[in-house]
């Protein structure tokens, strides 16, 4: 059922994980998808992928750090379709070595400058159409590491998802009056490429007992599909066969040093 017919959603970080999953989700549901990333082979492969099923894509390749590219990619999306009605803000990073005793000034500032500052000028450039539509919606991809601090994230992405959460109920604080909705997505552990950055990758087995790339579209689908005069503030979404709970040995910290 094309239940988003007639949309126009702008994805990031729509050449791998959750940002794939969400763009190709959204496209099934009929809206019409510009997908954004910084490699444009990835972004390719995915707009091949919808073209293919039936739906509607097109590329912009961006970095979200960029502000300036920001703003322009959202000019190029209202000089192609004269609105904006879905956000999903979806790049971001992590580093390897991410405990106090071990990372760097610059991971530190690379983790926060992409997982917050970037999604602050996605939303910025973003809101500025969506208050003039007096509509649209947008979904941040947070973590459930906004919700407590732990020993997998690391500090850093810890901080910027919780600095993301507050970003985003600033947006509906702010614009709630106007018909903006913004919606932070807290899953649990998704097996996407971003778990080879960790220390110690976790195993195909427990992979596969993870939060599915296609789960996170599904969610993503269903937030969108949300009618207009409700809003998902946050959005929680974790595995049944969850390792925080089971305590994983990949969650303790060595206490020898």
């Amino acid at each position: 059922m094309k239940t988003l017919e007639g949309k126009i959603a702008w994805i990031t970080g729509a050449g791998t994980g959750i940002g794939r999953g969400g763009a190709l989700a959204l496209a099934e549901a009929g809206a019409f998808i510009i997908l954004s990333g910084r490699r444009k082979t990835q972004l390719e492969d995915v707009k091949s992928t919808i073209l293919a099923a039936g739906g509607n894509a097109e590329t912009a390749p961006l970095d979200i750090v960029d502000v300036e590219a920001c703003d322009k990619t959202v000019e190029f999306i209202l000089g192609a379709h004269n609105r904006l009605d879905i956000v999903v803000n979806s790049a971001g990073l992590n580093v390897p070595k991410r405990k106090w005793k071990e990372i760097s000034h610059d991971d530190w500032r690379k983790v926060l400058d992409v997982d917050l500052g970037g999604a602050y000028n996605v939303c910025q450039a973003a809101l500025k159409p969506m208050r003039i539509q007096r509509d649209g919606l947008i979904i941040n991809v947070s973590s459930m590491a906004s919700q407590r601090v732990g020993g997998v994230s690391g500090f850093s992405y810890t901080a910027a998802k919780t600095g993301l959460n507050a970003l985003n109920e600033s947006i509906n604080h702010e614009h709630c009056h106007l018909g903006i909705r913004a919606c932070a997505l807290c899953p649990g552990e998704v097996a996407t490429e971003i778990l080879t950055k960790r220390p110690i990758p976790p195993s195909p087995e427990d992979q596969a007992r993870m939060i599915q790339e296609s789960d996170m579209g599904r969610a993503i689908r269903f937030i969108a599909e949300t009618p207009a005069h409700l809003c998902l503030n946050e959005f929680h979404i974790t595995p049944t066969w969850n390792r925080g709970y089971i305590g994983a040995s990949d969650r303790v910290f060595s206490r020898d040093d």
